[in-house]
């Protein structure tokens, strides 16, 4: 028998013995209530919105018997509850209640790092394509764009027979800042076309669009505007298959849970790559919450009617008076108000995860990064729209062993939202890339 078809049938054992193992990245607990677990996961999402996709050429060829393998040895992780380890890379072991499952994360990060090869395509010239921004509300785009074709990256390869994905290089953030006109009457079609175009040049030089139908294709945007570019109306392939990994990650306006990927958002003004701040004595959090910023959609401004000015505890500033310091306040409350603007995701939450500060988040149809394997609940909390007038009664309700032990919690999450060039081991960049490649991990293609 051969080996593929050992750990298949290996596989198949665990499975069925998913009443037994809670084989999820989820807890325990959990997943014993819940059999919709991790794993089955792997084997059911993706492949069910691909099962129309048909290929000519069949079995199982080298690129999905290594993810095989990767699924195989991340069931057995979980199934043995113990971990591989790699003394000389292992310098950080993920543990504790902000994991889903630490051992399903760390193996299934392993395995990452061992197998994960992405190809980024050459054509096109800056600056839409091969560049981004770097300085702006939207820095994480053009600094994820850089690092897939930084020749530091270990996930990057120059063969593309051998990578699990392929990136397209386009930078949505750069075509509306030299594409986009208002003073056409159908703005959005000039916009629209780049994007399909290039679609298009790749599928007619490449065979690896058509072969997967897109489905192991990248793209990446912060732009508000990067869900509707790379929507059905722009190219249907791209909505529906490719790996979308977009800030406005708003289910409300076409974002496909399990499919694509909510990049965390952070606002570098000045380009300087910004770090946490030195954690200070939860005593010198002498503010109760603390929210500074534009009325930008209906839930700022409700923050804004039920809260600017009026609460000495509940501090909250349509903009800062000048002389006053944003990060100073962050810094001082115990809690950092984190609503939606006219989009669903904020760098605010980064934000206040630099400065110690526990995440309030408001908002609406907005899965959170890296939730397939961070516990939110965990180191934030989230209050629904309808309870904004609540927030003081809410937070003053949380004890003050909550309140610290969420704050401490936070402390340990920061590693994962920090930005580095290059990338580092569970940093922001990688944690990306690990949910990209468990939308690939989830999808089985046979080509």
């Amino acid at each position: 028998m051969e080996e593929s078809t050992r750990i298949s049938l290996f596989i198949s054992l665990l499975l069925l013995l998913l009443v037994i193992f809670p084989l999820a990245f989820y807890d325990q607990r959990a997943a014993r209530r819940n059999l919709k677990s991790y794993t089955a996961q792997i084997f059911s999402i993706g492949t069910s919105h691909l099962t129309s996709i048909k290929h000519q050429k069949q079995g199982e060829q080298p690129i999905e018997e290594g993810l095989s393998h990767a699924r195989f040895n991340i069931l057995r992780a979980i199934a043995l509850d113990n971990y591989t380890t790699n003394n000389a890379t292992n310098d950080f072991v993920p543990h504790g209640a902000v994991y889903r499952n630490p051992r399903a994360f760390h193996q299934s990060y392993l395995e990452m790092e061992k197998r994960f090869k992405i190809f980024a395509y050459k054509e096109g010239e800056p600056p839409i394509f091969h560049s981004g921004p770097t300085a702006n509300i939207y820095s994480i785009e053009g600094h994820f764009i850089h690092e897939m074709e930084d020749g530091a990256n270990p996930f990057l390869t120059q063969d593309p027979s051998e990578a699990h994905v392929f990136f397209l290089p386009i930078s949505i953030t750069h075509i509306v800042s030299y594409v986009y006109r208002r003073d056409v009457p159908d703005y959005w079609g000039p916009l629209r076309h780049v994007v399909a175009d290039y679609v298009d040049v790749i599928k007619e030089k490449y065979p690896y669009w058509n072969r997967s139908a897109g489905a192991d294709h990248l793209f990446v945007a912060c732009h508000d505007w990067g869900a509707y570019l790379s929507g059905k109306d722009t190219k249907r392939e791209l909505y529906e298959n490719s790996i979308r990994v977009v800030c406005n990650a708003n289910t409300s306006e076409g974002f496909i849970l399990n499919k694509d990927v909510t990049l965390a958002g952070i606002n570098l003004p000045d380009g300087k790559i910004a770090r946490p701040e030195r954690d200070i004595d939860p005593n010198q959090r002498t503010l109760l919450a603390f929210f500074a910023g534009g009325a930008h959609g209906y839930i700022r401004e409700a923050v804004l009617n039920h809260w600017k000015g009026k609460d000495p505890e509940v501090v909250v500033y349509e903009y800062l008076p000048k002389g006053l310091n944003y990060y100073s306040f962050m810094k001082r409350s115990k809690f950092c108000l984190c609503p939606s603007g006219y989009e669903v995701g904020t760098p605010r939450i980064t934000e206040a995860i630099f400065m110690g500060c526990v995440p309030v988040i408001i908002a609406v149809d907005y899965p959170l990064p890296f939730s397939d394997v961070l516990d939110w609940s965990k180191f934030s909390v989230q209050i629904p729209v309808e309870k904004i007038s609540e927030i003081k009664v809410i937070l003053k309700g949380i004890s003050e062993r909550r309140y610290r032990m969420l704050k401490s919690r936070v402390l340990q999450v920061q590693r994962h939202f920090v930005l580095h060039r290059p990338a580092k081991r569970y940093d922001l960049i990688s944690m990306t890339l690990h949910s990209v490649w468990l939308r690939r991990l989830n999808v089985k293609l046979t080509y």
